[in-house]
């Protein structure tokens, strides 16, 4: 009952907080001063700027603008702290220097509102570096108040959907996300300076190809056709290949109609990209070196902690094929396993079930036993290699083993950051596992893909030999910011509707 009570008092409290916040705007506008009618602010300075320059901007004037972030008065005098995108400034302001009408407006001002103010850099007697305001304008009001504890909420949800908020309460939050833009300008510069131009391809396509995946469905009126949202842009990328241009990438959001977890979200973003004339030794090289010199460019170092573990990314990053990784971690020899039907038994000898839909298959068997037994304890940066034919319908096979194919990905902390090929440019090769697809896919697959004509056709024109290697730039920004949920970098995450 108390509870109730407490809860009550806290909802009617919060509404006549709000009735106050519009009552102070109404008497504003009636005022001839709306806020909202202001619709630009010239700013000269920023925080940072301010104090890491505070030598050569002392005694000058300066224009800042930003949100009122706490208040503190004493009678003719007022200090509050100003917060812009670099960070916060303290504000001094007089009433004799300001004048007693704008002083008095100033006074109504609330935690949250912004403001633009031109004045003068100085020090205060305490030495702390500060504006002090000769003129306030105030720029939007603030209807709703801050969260008071914000910070260091258990209900990470209400984060992640008000995620304006979160940046606003949490500023810290915001390196995350500036880590994200200057890792995905880093992979730009790097790729960029090795001679690939970057592309643009479909984000609605007639067919769901290009990787295994669950894809979104939406429906083009016009044509009176079903079209999916891209699960990959390998295809089309590839098709560029043929047409001539020999080093492509594109970086862009993903759509998969999948379940969400601490690493998955239904949209993503990944950058793939190809090169003529390489395979997937040229794709690992240039992996490692595009990762390892992001932690030393965005951080400064190739050490660094993720998930509770200490990596290190100093290049020369072990590569092990598949079945010595399942050997090495379970014990397991699929090389010496004679048939299919052996090496099934084997995996079923440790715990390991195939899938309904998967074939009873040598491949599949040893799949699902790095799949189940392995990958989780991938801590350091690790290139397993040579994956089988049946979970890789577009990497060309192995000339020593036509059961594997030359494939690669790379973990980290038991997480999948890449995946690449020595691409398969082979039609028939192409055709007959675009078949296994589709027979996949009518057993109950949806994961499968489908048969791609057009592709196809394009093979049958001549592609060469070419290394693909497509990357999550989530994960990446994941392990560079230390995050342990995709959701702390991505802005906007997939959350499921409130009632």
């Amino acid at each position: 009952m108390n509870e109730e009570r407490t809860g009550a008092q806290q909802e009617q409290n919060l509404s006549e907080l709000l009735q106050i916040r519009r009552d102070k705007l109404k008497e504003l506008q009636q005022g001839g001063n709306d806020p909202f009618q202001i619709t630009k602010y010239e700013v000269s300075a920023h925080s940072a700027q301010i104090k890491e320059h505070f030598d050569e901007l002392e005694n000058t004037a300066v224009t800042v603008a930003g949100r009122i972030m706490s208040k503190r008065g004493m009678g003719k005098v007022s200090f509050c702290d100003l917060q812009d995108k670099e960070g916060r400034i303290q504000l001094y302001v007089r009433k004799d220097e300001v004048g007693e009408e704008s002083y008095a407006r100033f006074k109504k001002v609330d935690i949250g509102d912004i403001v633009g103010v031109k004045g003068t850099v100085f020090r205060t007697q305490r030495g702390e570096m500060s504006v002090r305001a000769e003129e306030i304008t105030l720029l939007s009001k603030s209807l709703l108040p801050l969260p008071e504890k914000f910070h260091g909420l258990q209900d990470k949800a209400l984060r992640y959907r008000q995620r304006y908020v979160d940046l606003i309460v949490n500023p810290e939050v915001r390196r995350n996300f500036e880590l994200r833009s200057r890792f995905i300008k880093h992979v730009r510069d790097f790729l960029d300076g090795r001679g690939y131009m970057e592309v643009e391809t479909p984000v609605l396509n007639t067919i769901s190809g290009g990787a295994t995946a669950r894809p979104f469905i939406t429906h083009h009126n016009t044509l009176d056709i079903d079209m999916y949202m891209r699960i990959a842009t390998e295809l089309p990328l590839k098709r560029l290949i043929v047409g001539g241009m020999d080093r492509v990438y594109e970086i862009g959001r993903i759509f998969r109609n999948e379940g969400m977890d601490t690493r998955h979200n239904p949209e993503f973003t990944t950058v793939e990209l190809y090169q003529a004339y390489a395979d997937f030794n040229d794709m690992m090289d240039l992996f490692e070196d595009l990762l390892s010199s992001a932690a030393q460019k965005l951080l400064g170092t190739y050490e660094l902690e993720w998930q509770g573990e200490k990596l290190d990314l100093t290049p020369g990053w072990p590569r092990l094929t598949m079945a010595e990784a399942v050997k090495q971690y379970t014990g397991l020899d699929f090389m010496a396993q004679p048939d299919d039907a052996a090496a099934v038994a084997m995996a079923k000898s440790i715990g390991v079930e195939l899938p309904e839909t998967a074939d009873k298959t040598w491949g599949n068997a040893l799949y699902e036993v790095f799949d189940q037994r392995v990958e989780e304890k991938l801590i350091q940066p690790t290139f397993i290699t040579m994956h089988p034919v049946d979970v890789s319908p577009l990497a060309k096979r192995s000339p020593k083993d036509p059961r594997l194919t030359e494939r690669f990905e790379l973990f980290i902390c038991h997480s999948e950051m890449g995946n690449a090929f020595s691409e398969l440019n082979d039609p028939i090769d192409q055709r007959q596992r675009f078949q296994k697809q589709v027979e996949l896919r009518d057993k109950g697959d949806e994961e499968a893909g489908m048969m791609d004509e057009d592709f196809l056709t394009a093979l049958e024109y001549g592609m060469p030999p070419t290394g693909g290697l497509g990357i999550g730039i989530d994960r990446c920004a994941m392990l560079l910011t230390g995050s342990d949920s995709i959701r702390d970098v991505i802005l906007f995450p997939t959350m499921k509707p409130l009632d």
